[in-house]
């Protein structure tokens, strides 16, 4: 294959994609009263996607929705293309991409064991400091791993405390925006070093980093290792030595569970992670790094605030003009479409979707997230390789069983258009 060839492929993917931004730039510019053109023709699947959405029990609630054909840019429904809505898990969706396009899939966090102090035959003098680098997947099967590893280098007994290192995150458990009940009953709490997601002797722990260094003291002295001091929570320092690490599950399998089975705690970290790869481990640090990515790759930013990863603040805004950029952007990068989709959850099969959307022409066909809380319903996914789409519902409260039905609707509609 020549190099001509090659640029020309490469054409041919980006198109759509230059085709389906271009429409949404024009319809922003009209929007604002910046320019005039006349409407393209209509797609005849519009009306039955319209109809589709038209469920009754929704009230006064707020919708948006958005379809597109992957193949030709064009779209074929809009409603509130640029009307900021609550997300829900729907959140997640910038989340991932931004955390492929930066870390990449085959990123994996560590945890590491360091030791303050010096050696003295099989006697460490000092302390030993286990630090997080916010793991969500971090277990006690992997503290016993560490344990047999500082075993396995020759140490039998450690003189000062074990300490427990969560200083790559800030210490915040929550986010901005979050219900009080969500602390610890949609998230456990966030930091950079848990263990089992913070569950230690049976509850959720309040500082996550001081039963960590607990669990390992413990998981030491398993392994045959003594330890003189107590369990305490700090921070290591620049002198520090190297002693034992473990890794975690390569990124898109953290992500794939992430958004399969649209996990907050996951979430939450990842976008911790993302703001501590600019020196910044905060919610605020991750959201600045989103922002940032989608805008570079083009995503229409009007009406987008990204305030933390799950979807779970009240102060997130999503676009279903920005989430359907997000899928048209990694459907024409031949290294993002595998990764990206392989995270969405499949109806009829797997994690949130495992129940929806059950029929012959969807099931095992579309790929999509899910989303849903007490104010918003949200979908957005791939039907059939040929179409993306996306829908956000608010109420107040929503009656969610309802806007189910409509997203259910409306993407049989696509289905049976792709067949």
């Amino acid at each position: 294959m020549t190099i001509r060839t090659l640029h020309e492929n490469r054409e041919r993917m980006h198109r759509p994609l230059r085709i389906f931004l271009a429409c949404l730039l024009t319809g922003a510019m009209l929007a604002a009263g910046t320019a005039s053109a006349r409407p393209g023709s209509p797609s005849p699947l519009t009306p039955r996607l319209a109809r589709a959405l038209a469920v009754s029990g929704l009230g006064g609630a707020r919708r948006a929705a958005l379809a597109i054909d992957l193949e030709t840019g064009d779209v074929l429904f809009k409603r509130g293309r640029y009307v900021g809505l609550e997300p829900a898990s729907n959140e997640k969706v910038p989340v991932t991409f931004a955390a492929l396009h930066t870390l990449g899939g085959t990123f994996r966090i560590s945890t590491d064991v360091l030791g303050e102090g010096g050696r003295a035959g099989t006697v460490w003098r000092g302390d030993i400091i286990l630090k997080g680098h916010g793991d969500p997947t971090f277990s006690s099967g992997d503290l016993k791993h560490l344990a047999w590893l500082v075993r396995g280098a020759g140490i039998r007994t450690i003189t000062g405390s074990v300490i427990g290192d969560e200083s790559y995150f800030d210490s915040k458990r929550g986010v901005w925006g979050w219900k009080s009940y969500f602390y610890g009953g949609e998230s456990p709490p966030l930091s950079a070093l848990t263990v089992d997601r913070c569950v230690f002797q049976g509850q959720l722990a309040v500082s996550p980093a001081l039963a960590a260094a607990a669990m390992f003291r413990k998981a030491l002295k398993s392994a045959g290792v003594k330890v003189t001091g107590k369990s305490k929570q700090g921070r290591a320092t620049e002198a520090a030595i190297p002693l034992a690490r473990v890794t975690s599950p390569p990124l898109w399998k953290i992500l794939r569970f992430m958004d399969s089975w649209s996990d907050n705690f996951t979430a939450e970290l990842m976008l911790k992670q993302l703001g501590a790869q600019q020196g910044h481990g905060t919610s605020a640090g991750g959201a600045a790094v989103v922002r940032r990515i989608l805008t570079d790759k083009g995503v229409p930013m009007a009406g987008v605030r990204i305030v933390d990863g799950s979807g779970l603040s009240s102060r997130d805004r999503l676009t279903v003009a920005a989430l359907v950029a997000i899928l048209a952007s990694a459907w024409t990068d031949a290294a993002m479409r595998k990764p990206f989709q392989a995270v969405l959850a499949v109806a009829g099969r797997t994690g949130t979707m495992r129940n929806r959307l059950l029929g012959g022409s969807t099931k095992g066909r579309v790929l999509a997230k899910t989303g849903t809380t007490d104010d918003a319903s949200a979908l957005t996914g791939y039907v059939s390789g040929r179409y993306a789409f996306a829908i956000l519902h608010n109420g107040y409260p929503l009656a969610s069983w309802y806007a189910k039905q409509a997203e259910d609707r409306f993407v049989q509609v696509l289905a049976a258009a792709a067949k």
